[in-house]
């Protein structure tokens, strides 16, 4: 069912080529991963899956403020950001096929997928890590006098590890020029957000390093934009880290092996009539006053680039095993 916007106000949005660009990404990377896990369950494809699915609007809105030349820092959930960034999808779906055309040869898989020359530095599956690192990439831009911005996605379960204090209380005292964006989905794992996490908000922490503490509709692609431009000027401007927190929701498991038993069907549905992309492409057509046609046609290329990456996959030889003592150490 298409959730309506009856009622909503019509706003402003970014120019013509921003929102349909954004449209695109969304779409690419909800049909990456549903096609991913139609090829794990086939058996194609071997090794462990964490879905992005409903949660697009959060990075598309994020990354759409950026440049090729910022950096960004991923999580578990590493797919979305990476397309949300300009990540290419055939590379990235050979690495989850382990082929050495991959990102990474075929030796990292769906959660270390890295692109430095457009800025994406990394997942990793250590709940929290990219905080820190973060703060490492948006130093070195401060000390090579550059205006390049570092944004790190975390998720929920980070909220209470030692890295967030860490992290963010050192960007917040060197005015740093990172953007933390905290992707609530509402479970770390099988936990709810609201039983690891004290207090209102994780965004409220801002008060306690001085920094701004910003709340976000994680489902609203433009709410989201709008935000993260906010905070990308003031990073620019030398003024330090923004947190950002975007309350999303994933329609998936922790991982592909995960049926979700924890939460019940009516919450699913509850979010799922909030979809992101629906959202989105119902306030293009009804009030932007683009054609249906037109995102359609989008549609379509999507499907089309989807199903040429699983054929380059598929296609591509698996790692020489010569290759396996190659990219253990950084030269």
């Amino acid at each position: 069912m298409t959730p309506s916007l009856r009622g909503r106000d019509r706003r402003a949005l970014p120019g013509r080529e921003t929102v349909l660009g954004m449209y695109q990404r969304m779409m690419l990377i909800r049909r990456f991963e549903e096609v991913a896990e139609d090829m794990f369950r086939q058996a194609r494809m071997r090794g462990a899956l964490h879905f992005y699915i409903g949660e697009e609007a959060s990075g598309v809105g994020v990354c759409a403020a950026l440049r090729d030349s910022d950096f960004i820092t991923s999580t578990h959930r590493g797919h979305g950001h990476c397309i949300a960034k300009g990540g290419q999808v055939d590379r990235m779906m050979a690495e989850l096929f382990g082929r050495s055309t991959g990102y990474c040869g075929g030796k990292g898989g769906s959660m270390h997928i890295a692109d430095l020359d457009i800025g994406i530095l990394g997942a990793n599956g250590i709940v929290g890590a990219g905080i820190p690192i973060a703060a490492g990439a948006g130093l070195g831009s401060k000390l090579r006098g550059e205006d390049a911005v570092t944004v790190c996605f975390f998720g929920d379960g980070a909220g209470p590890t030692g890295a967030f204090h860490e992290g963010v209380n050192f960007a917040a005292v060197q005015k740093l020029p990172v953007i933390y964006v905290c992707e609530n989905n509402q479970y770390g794992m099988a936990t709810r957000a609201d039983q690891a996490n004290a207090g209102p908000s994780i965004a409220g922490r801002g008060d306690a390093y001085g920094i701004p503490g910003v709340v976000v509709d994680g489902q609203d692609v433009i709410a989201v934009y709008e935000a993260a431009s906010e905070a990308v000027a003031r990073a620019r401007a030398g003024a330090g880290p923004t947190l950002i927190e975007s309350f999303t929701y994933r329609y998936k498991g922790h991982t592909v092996h995960d049926m979700a038993g924890y939460r019940s069907r009516e919450e699913l549905e509850e979010w799922m009539q909030r979809d992101p992309i629906y959202r989105f492409r119902t306030e293009l057509t009804d009030f932007a006053g683009i054609a249906g046609e037109e995102l359609d046609a989008i549609d379509a290329e999507v499907e089309a680039e989807v199903a040429a990456a699983v054929e380059f996959a598929e296609s591509s030889p698996f790692p020489d095993v010569a290759a396996i003592e190659e990219d253990v150490y950084a030269s």
